[in-house]
C-alpha cells in the first residue's frame, strides 16, 4: 500500500468580509461579549444600570448601523465566503428583531412591576425548606418563591429578601438576539444550525430563571431544553441528508442539485423533510408546538414575550430562506405536506386555545394558530409571499410584545394572575389595562383598523395569488373560530363582576410602560397606515 502525500497551499485565502453589511449583527454580538466582562468584573450592585445601559446602547447602535447601511440602497450581497446573505428582506428581519428587541430588553429590565424584577436573585434558588431537619415543603408549581427559611440571610428568590437580580439574563439576551440575526441572514444550513443553537441555548436558560413559580419555570426550562435538542437532531440530520444529495450545504447549491441532478430525490426530500421539522420546531408550528403552551406558562413573562414575539421572527424568517432559495423549484412536491401542516396547525391553536383557562396558555395557542396563517404566506413562492410575511411577523410581534407586558400588571399576592377566572371585572378595576388589553386581543383576532387584519389580509392574498384558494378559505374560518376566544377575554373583563379579594392593577415603571406603549402605537400605526412598512417588505427578493 503506497500513500500519495499532498503539498499543502503555502498561503490561506481569508474570504472578504463587509464589515459595513454586517455592523449591526457585529455590534449585537460584540456587545453580548462585553457584558459578559460586566459580569465577570462588575461588583454585583453596579452590574443592573451598567447591562441595561450596555444593552439598551447596543441595540440603538446597532439600529442606527442598520439604518445607515439601509439608506444607502446597498445591493444585494453575500459575504464571509458566502455564508451570510445580507439582502432586502435580510435588513427588513433585522430591523423587526432590532425593535421587538428593545421592547423585551424594557420589559426584561424593569423592577418595578415585581420588586426586584420578574428573575430570582439566583440561578441556584430551591424549593421553601422549613423546621430543623430543613424538611421540603412540596409548595408544587404554583410555589411563590424559592427562600431557605432555615438561612434567611440567603436569598433564593424571594422578593422580599432578594432585591435584585440575576443580570444574566441582559447577555443571554443579547446572544440569543445575535443568533437569531444569524439564523435569518444563514446562506448555508451549517451556518443557520450554528446560529440556530446560539440563539436556543441562553433561552433555555433564561425560561428557568422567575422569581416566582420556581419550580413551575424549572421545569418549562427543562422540557424546552430536551424538546429543542430533539428539534436540533432532526436538523441536523436533515443537513447531514442534503449534503450527501446535493455535495454542499449552501441553499443555492441543493437549488441547482435539485433541477439538475439525476439522483434519486429520496435524500432531497427526506432532508428537507427533518430539516423542516427543526425549524417548524422553532416556530411553534403545529403538531411541533408541544413545548409551547408549557413554556409560555412557566417562563418569565418578559422572556415569553422575548420568545413570542423575536422567535417566532427569526425560525419563519429562516424558513422563508429555506424554501424560497433552496426549494422553490421543487415547490409542488413538497407543498402539500406543508398544507397539512399548516392545517393541523390552525386547528390545533383555534380548539385547544378554547379549552384554556390560564390567559399565558391561551396566547401560546393563538401562537400556534398564527404559525398555521404565516405558513400560508412562506408556501407562496413569490414576492407578494415573502413581503406579506415579513410584514406580519412585524405586527404580530409587537401586539404580542404588549400583550404579555400587560399581562404582567395584573397580579395577586402569589405573583401574576394569570387564571381567566381573575380577569373577570377587570374594566371595573383599571378601565385603561381593560382597554389596552381589548385593543390587542382584536389585534389578534385580525378586526379591521388594527395591525392583525392588515397583515392576514396581506398573507392571505399572497397565498390566494399563488393559487391557494381552499386554503385561504380554511384560514378565514379557523381565524373566526380563534376570535372566539379572544372575545371571550374580553368579555370577562367588561361584563362580570370583579371578585372581592380579586387581583390588582400594578402601577408599570417607566420601562414597562414605555414596552407596552410602543406595541400598542405600531399595533395602531399598522392597521390605519400600514403603507410604509408594507412598502419597505416589498420588492425585495432573498440572494443566495
Amino acid at each position: 500500500m503506497t500513500f500519495q502525500l499532498t503539498q499543502l497551499p503555502n498561503e490561506v485565502t481569508i474570504p472578504p468580509v463587509d464589515y459595513a453589511a454586517l455592523a449591526p449583527l457585529l455590534i449585537v454580538l460584540g456587545a453580548a461579549c462585553v457584558a459578559v466582562l460586566v459580569e465577570a468584573f462588575l461588583p454585583r450592585y453596579q452590574r443592573w444600570p451598567a447591562q441595561v445601559a450596555l444593552s439598551l446602547g447596543a441595540l440603538g447602535l446597532a439600529g442606527l448601523a442598520l439604518g445607515l447601511y439601509a439608506g444607502a440602497e446597498p445591493q444585494s450581497i453575500t459575504t464571509i465566503g458566502d455564508a451570510v446573505a445580507v439582502d432586502r428582506p435580510t435588513l427588513f428581519l433585522w430591523g423587526t428583531l432590532l425593535a421587538l428587541a428593545l421592547g423585551s430588553v424594557l420589559l426584561i429590565a424593569d423592577r418595578s412591576v415585581e420588586p426586584g424584577g420578574a428573575f430570582v436573585a439566583s440561578a441556584a434558588g430551591r424549593a421553601a425548606t422549613r423546621g430543623p431537619g430543613s424538611t421540603t415543603i412540596d409548595t408544587g408549581p404554583g410555589s411563590s418563591d424559592g427562600l431557605d427559611l432555615d438561612d434567611p440571610d440567603r436569598s433564593y428568590g424571594s422578593p422580599d429578601q432578594a432585591p435584585t437580580m440575576q443580570t444574566e439574563v441582559f447577555p443571554f439576551t443579547l446572544f440569543a438576539l445575535g443568533g437569531m440575526m444569524t439564523f435569518v441572514a444563514a446562506n448555508d444550513l451549517l451556518t443557520m444550525f450554528i446560529a440556530l443553537e446560539v440563539l436556543s441555548l441562553p433561552l433555555y436558560l433564561m425560561c428557568g430563571l422567575a422569581r416566582r413559580r420556581r419550580l413551575l419555570s424549572q421545569e418549562a426550562a427543562v422540557k424546552y431544553f430536551l424538546l429543542g435538542a430533539f428539534a436540533s437532531a432532526f436538523f441536523l440530520y436533515g443537513l447531514a441528508l442534503l449534503y450527501g444529495y446535493a455535495g454542499s450545504v449552501r441553499l443555492t447549491d441543493i437549488a441547482e442539485a435539485s433541477v439538475g441532478s439525476a439522483r434519486s430525490d429520496t435524500l432531497l426530500f427526506g432532508g428537507l423533510a427533518m430539516l423542516v421539522v427543526g425549524l417548524l420546531f422553532k416556530g411553534s408550528v403545529g403538531p411541533f408546538h408541544t413545548w409551547t403552551p408549557d413554556v409560555y406558562q412557566g417562563a418569565p413573562t418578559p422572556v415569553t414575550a422575548f420568545m413570542g414575539a423575536c422567535t417566532k421572527v427569526a425560525a419563519f424568517g429562516a424558513i422563508l430562506r429555506v424554501l424560497q432559495v433552496a426549494f422553490g423549484d421543487t415547490r409542488w412536491e413538497w407543498r402539500g405536506v406543508l398544507w397539512a401542516v399548516a392545517i393541523i396547525s390552525m386547528v390545533i391553536g383555534a380548539v385547544l386555545g378554547l379549552t384554556q383557562t390560564d390567559i399565558k396558555r391561551m396566547v401560546a395557542y393563538s401562537s400556534v394558530a398564527h404559525a398555521g396563517f404565516l405558513l400560508i404566506g412562506a408556501m407562496a413562492i413569490s414576492e407578494a409571499g415573502i413581503s406579506g410575511t415579513l410584514f406580519y411577523l412585524l405586527a404580530y410581534g409587537f401586539t404580542t410584545l404588549a400583550v404579555f407586558g400587560v399581562i404582567s400588571l395584573v397580579r395577586d399576592a402569589d405573583g401574576e394572575a394569570t387564571h381567566l377566572s381573575q380577569w373577570a371585572g377587570l374594566a371595573k378595576r383599571s378601565p385603561l389595562t381593560a382597554g389596552i388589553m381589548t385593543f390587542l386581543l382584536l389585534a389578534l383576532a385580525g378586526i379591521p383598523l388594527t395591525s392583525g387584519f392588515t397583515a392576514k389580509f396581506a398573507v392571505f392574498a399572497a397565498g390566494i395569488g399563488d393559487g391557494m384558494v381552499p386554503l385561504v378559505v380554511f384560514a378565514l374560518v379557523a381565524s373566526a373560530v380563534a376570535a372566539f376566544f379572544y372575545l371571550r377575554v374580553i368579555v370577562l373583563m367588561y361584563f362580570s363582576e370583579p371578585a372581592v379579594d380579586g387581583p390588582t392593577v400594578t402601577v408599570p415603571g417607566a420601562f414597562t410602560t414605555a414596552a407596552i406603549t410602543l406595541g400598542v402605537l405600531i399595533t395602531l400605526l399598522l392597521g390605519v397606515a400600514p403603507t410604509l412598512a408594507l412598502d419597505w417588505a416589498s420588492g425585495g427578493v432573498f440572494v443566495g
